[in-house]
């Protein structure tokens, strides 16, 4: 994590604390009940999940530091496949309160236009307060804009557009429009679901429209082809720790510093990619003298890696490896050892 990454996190952390201040608990408690159970459910809603300032104030203490940590990270990935490239133009859509907006902040420092379509207008106000109190330059001029995700969009063409934790608000034919028309619109579309089974079919449909679209995977996946999970049997998702603040826990009810975000995503872009070669989807098991990997590989599909104490410094890296990064790492003294075991 690089220090515009810290600069900003601590910036959300904070701004968030000092806008809701205050909020009455027994209020926050019961909208954050309710925002869990349409989070976690599968029938669309068709209309808005946030209401009013209260259930957006609730949302932003609930879900803004985990999405903003999910995105961070999928933009991450997307930026590590396309080394050199910054988008000069940011469309978020559904972006609500306006997480992708500072996880964008945190990835590229160039400076870039950046606009947010939501259907509830408290989150838009309260995602534009949040954005002029944050200190950051790049978010005091984000254009703010009420629209009804799910009706054609006539979206602009721009360089980067971010769609989180959206299509599970959608009707499958909505959710089925609106990839395309974000793929028709952005040269890099980034979406993002819960790390759900539900979640994963969802990324995994909008990664095929995205392709069929002339679209190329940046990431998570080292190929364009098919998904080698079989459906039904498991599903591809990561990740992301979260660093709970005292209002964080407060509001969610838990004790623990901290909390693990589990998300799908897909990145794909209409230039070429520079995608990892084998990409780690589980946890690595540490054991003694040895490193167990579960890999999505660019040739092989699915395959276990067995690193061991004999291979060095490619041991030492497998050893500081997580879950959802390349294999193997970028930069010296990973490669200085020879082939790993197959598991």
């Amino acid at each position: 994590m690089n220090a515009e990454t810290l600069s900003t996190t601590d910036a959300l952390r904070k701004t968030l604390a000092g806008l809701l201040d205050g909020l009455p608990p027994k209020q926050a408690a019961q909208a954050v009940e309710r925002l869990i159970a349409n989070y976690r459910g599968t029938t669309p809603t068709g209309t808005p999940l946030l209401r009013d300032r209260s259930d957006v104030a609730a949302y932003a203490a609930y879900r803004m530091p985990a999405t903003f940590e999910a995105v961070r990270a999928a933009l991450g990935a997307l930026a590590d496949a396309a080394p050199g490239w910054a988008p000069a133009g940011h469309l978020d859509v559904g972006g609500g309160t306006g997480a992708a907006v500072w996880a964008a902040d945190a990835t590229w420092a160039e400076p870039r236009t950046t606009t947010v379509l939501d259907w509830a207008e408290p989150a838009l106000a309260l995602g534009r307060e949040l954005a002029e109190r944050s200190g950051l330059p790049g978010l005091r001029t984000v254009d703010w804009r009420r629209a009804r995700i799910g009706t054609p969009l006539a979206l602009p063409d721009t360089d980067l557009i971010t769609v989180s934790y959206v299509l599970n608000e959608l009707t499958e034919r909505d959710r089925d429009a609106l990839v395309d028309d974000v793929a028709r619109a952005g040269q890099a579309v980034v979406i993002v679901e819960p790390g759900t089974p539900d979640g994963y079919l969802r990324v995994i449909e909008a990664r095929r429209r995205l392709i069929g679209a002339g679209m190329r995977v940046a990431a998570p996946c080292p190929h364009d082809g098919a998904c080698p999970i079989e459906p039904g049997t498991d599903w591809c998702h990561f990740a992301a720790r979260v660093a709970r603040s005292s209002l964080h826990r407060q509001v969610k009810g838990g004790s623990l510093p901290y909390e693990d975000e589990k998300f799908s995503y897909v990145a794909a872009v209409r230039f070429v990619p520079h995608p990892v070669r084998d990409r780690v989807i589980r946890k690595p098991q540490i054991r003694k003298g040895q490193v167990l990997l579960e890999l999505c590989s660019s040739s092989e599909g699915l395959r276990g890696e067995t690193v061991t104490k004999r291979h060095g410094g490619l041991y030492r890296a497998a050893r500081d490896t997580a879950w959802g990064d390349a294999w193997p790492p970028p930069g010296p003294g990973a490669d200085d050892a020879g082939e790993p075991d197959d598991a």
